[in-house]
């Protein structure tokens, strides 16, 4: 959920520099270039291509000083803007301050621009001759681990890169030697594939080399920062540390292929989901044998947040399951489905594709899909074998938008408590401060204690109303299996882990990202999924299965 869409308010007001309030273009900024649609606040205007979640922003910096023609000329050479129209990229070509590039002044204004976007976590930098070697010999070095890719062709080679690294193409002749420091910084980081370098001494023309730059590495990822704070919050260069790196969807690469589904529901009503299938379980599997796991995009967020952000496209990709996101809340251009919609939505798939499983379907959300997961999993129990979310609870009391509360949930998971189980797992991040995590002066309301607390009342099991940090200071209650996972993103993120137990079944999981901010965070995909596809429902009976082993 984004409370402001910091980031996209700032691309559209770049495209044009000179709104109230923001700072002059720089004159060294010779031609700024984005998607050739507009995007609208709320929801995409076009089902088709990409989000706007992480657009590519590409900082250009050319051999010499280039005229608005000679900059045009450049673009169309590098065949940019088809890229920029799929993903919502914007394209900025800058000129060196002086007669050539200056280490220093046109630093500066790379900072500049850089604060300017508020810290993109897609920034794409492009260096052509001279303009590779200001970026191989001082944007490199200084600020690799916050940048997405690196484009270098016929430059000169610097002495060292960040020790973070930075993915990175290097072409020309002089490739071999320039790509040396760029392989020396990510030889530390053997355990992110998506640290990459790969090396084109071949000569070719630029539309080419950029074509396959972003085939092997300028499209295969993203930067995100999400340490200490909330990414749209913005962010200066420096200000919280090394940028985490992130797969960019690439359905093609992972064997997915993605339907795009708009539904006339009235007159002028319809609704919209977005279908993300292995291609041989579309082609056809065996009847009721592919699981189904629902996503729901935050508050106003695009429908495609999750599918591109929250890791699940490339579990299923690995574990060979049917994904199915929906704009379940309503935008200028779509109906909301609701609840009821959901559950609609999710019998016509069964109708239409025999080999989905009904006995192993699954939900979770970002935010207030998070919500919208949390109340499914007890307002349509029969449905799900599973629930969770990432950065969203249940709120205390009635909030307007479509945010579930906690008193009507309660009510329900009351009158089935003992009848009905529901596995639930709640990711959050602990320095989130849209959706608070618990803490020693917040917990009494906490909307995270509060999903704890129904799916405990639903459950059977017993209900701690009362935290304790002594306890645990990070889930301030006794859990079992409890984990601390340190991961390879950013200067090394942790996780940490635990259950709560009904008998010999582990119903609640609880995930914490520490020292992270309100959005999803990829590697808890896998977290969550790996307890997800321990349970199925009996469709008949509508009971829970647990399988142990798996």
């Amino acid at each position: 959920m984004k409370k402001f869409t910091l980031l996209l308010a700032c691309l559209l007001s770049l495209s044009a520099w000179a709104q109230p309030g923001m700072p002059p273009q720089p004159e060294n900024v010779i031609l700024l270039q984005r998607a050739s649609f507009n995007i609208v606040y709320g929801g995409p205007t076009r089902a088709e291509g990409r989000s706007y979640n992480f657009t590519p922003v590409f900082f250009i910096y050319p051999d010499g000083k280039l005229d608005k023609s000679g900059a045009e000329k450049l673009l169309a050479d590098m065949d940019i803007q088809h890229l920029l129209d799929a993903n919502y990229g914007t394209a900025i070509v800058i000129n060196p301050t002086g007669d050539k590039y200056d280490a220093k002044a046109d630093y500066v204004v790379f900072e500049q621009l850089f604060n300017m976007f508020r810290g993109p976590g897609n920034l794409k930098v492009v260096g052509l001759g001279t303009g590779a070697t200001f970026v191989n010999q001082v944007i490199a070095p200084q600020a690799g681990g916050q940048i997405a890719g690196i484009l270098s062709v016929d430059g000169k080679a610097g002495k060292s890169v960040d020790a973070a690294g930075v993915p990175a193409y290097v072409a020309g002749k002089t490739a071999a030697k320039v790509a040396k420091p760029y392989q020396k910084a990510i030889a530390a980081h053997a355990d992110e594939p998506l640290l990459k370098v790969v090396v084109n001494p071949a000569s070719a023309p630029l539309k080419e080399i950029f074509a396959d730059a972003w085939k092997q590495v300028l499209g295969c990822n993203y930067r995100y920062n999400n340490y200490r704070h909330t990414h749209y919050e913005g962010a200066k260069l420096g200000e919280y540390g090394s940028y985490e790196l992130e797969p960019y969807l690439d359905c093609e690469a992972l064997g997915i292929k993605r339907l795009i589904v708009e539904q006339p529901t009235g007159k002028d009503t319809r609704w919209l989901w977005y279908e993300y299938w292995p291609e041989e379980l579309l082609a056809g599997a065996p009847e009721h044998s592919v699981p189904v796991m629902v996503l729901l995009h935050g508050n106003m967020n695009d429908p495609r947040t999750q599918a591109e952000t929250s890791g699940f496209i490339q579990v299923a990709a690995e574990d060979r399951f049917f994904v199915v996101e929906m704009e379940w809340q309503g935008t200028p251009n779509y109906q909301a489905m609701g609840h009821d919609g959901i559950e609609t939505v999710l019998y016509q798939l069964f109708a239409k594709y025999p080999q989905l499983d009904p006995s192993r379907v699954y939900a979770e959300g970002l935010s207030a899909g998070s919500m919208t997961a949390t109340a499914l999993g007890i307002k349509k129990s029969h449905i799900f074998a599973a629930v969770g979310g990432h950065s969203g609870g249940l709120f205390d009391r009635p909030a307007p938008g479509p945010f579930p509360s906690f008193g009507p949930i309660w009510a329900e998971a009351t009158q089935k408590r003992g009848a009905v189980e529901m596995p639930y797992c709640s990711v959050l991040g602990t320095a989130d401060n849209v959706v608070p995590y618990i803490k020693p002066d917040n917990w009494k309301g906490n909307g995270y204690l509060n999903a704890w607390n129904a799916y405990q009342q639903m459950n059977g099991m017993e209900v701690v109303r009362e935290l304790d940090f002594s306890v645990d200071p990070v889930f301030a209650q006794k859990l079992q299996d409890r984990e601390t996972i340190v991961t390879n993103k950013g200067d090394g993120i942790v996780v940490e882990t635990g259950q709560l137990y009904k008998g010999n079944v582990p119903l609640i999981k609880i995930v914490a990202v520490m020292d992270y901010g309100h959005w999803n965070f990829q590697p808890t995909a896998r977290i969550m999924w790996d307890f997800f596809k321990h349970y199925r429902r009996d469709p008949e009976t509508k009971k829970l299965i647990y399988l142990r082993e798996m």
